[in-house]
C-alpha cells in the first residue's frame, strides 16, 4: 500500500512538474529550398536558401545566415530583418570562388528575437552538382545594360574559347 502511494504521489509531482514547463512552440521558419545559383553571364556563384514563414515572429527579429567559405577561412554571415507580414524569406551569400562538385557546404541559420534570444536554429548542408570552373575567369557582360565586356570580347568578337574560373587552393 506505501509503495503505492509512493508511486502515485511521485507520478503526481512529475506531472505539476511538466505541466509548469514553458512550452517554446513550434519553429517559425521552415527551410523550403537550398543551392548554389551559377550565373555564366556575370561570372559569380552564391548560395541561395529559401525559407517559408510557420509562425508569427515578433517584431524586431532577424535571421542570421553563416555560410561555408568554400576557400577556407572565416565564414560568410548574413543579417537579414524579419518581416511579419512577408511569408518568405530568401537568403543569398556574398559571391563565392572554388565551389567544387558533390561537397557538402555547411549552413547555419539562427533566428533570433528583438532582444537576442534564439527562436529557432538550423544546420544544413549544400551540395553543388557542377564545379564552379564551368563558369568564364571574366564577366562576359556589364553594366546595366549587359553590355559585351571588352576584356573578353575583343573588337566585339566572342574569343574562340572562353577562358574559365580557377581556384586558388
Amino acid at each position: 500500500m506505501t509503495r503505492m502511494i509512493v508511486t502515485l504521489a511521485a507520478a503526481a509531482i512529475t506531472l505539476l512538474a511538466a505541466g509548469c514547463q514553458r512550452e517554446t512552440g513550434p519553429d517559425p521558419l521552415k527551410l523550403t529550398g537550398k543551392m548554389f545559383v551559377f550565373n555564366y553571364r556575370l561570372a559569380y556563384a552564391v548560395y541561395t536558401i529559401t525559407l517559408q514563414k510557420t509562425e508569427p515572429v515578433p517584431e524586431g527579429s532577424v535571421v542570421i545566415a553563416t555560410f561555408e567559405n568554400p576557400v577556407g577561412g572565416a565564414p560568410f554571415t548574413l543579417t537579414r530583418k524579419l518581416f511579419p507580414k512577408l511569408d518568405r524569406v530568401v537568403l543569398e551569400s556574398p559571391d563565392l570562388t572554388c565551389v567544387k562538385k558533390e561537397r557538402p557546404y555547411a549552413v547555419t541559420i539562427e533566428v533570433k528575437g528583438p532582444a537576442g534570444e534564439t527562436l529557432q536554429k538550423l544546420e544544413t548542408t549544400v551540395v553543388s552538382d557542377i564545379d564552379q570552373d564551368i563558369l568564364p575567369a571574366k564577366p562576359l557582360v556589364e553594366g546595366p545594360a549587359y553590355d559585351k565586356n571588352p576584356e573578353v570580347f575583343r573588337d566585339g568578337k566572342a574569343p574562340e574559347r572562353f577562358e574559365t574560373a580557377t581556384c586558388p587552393i
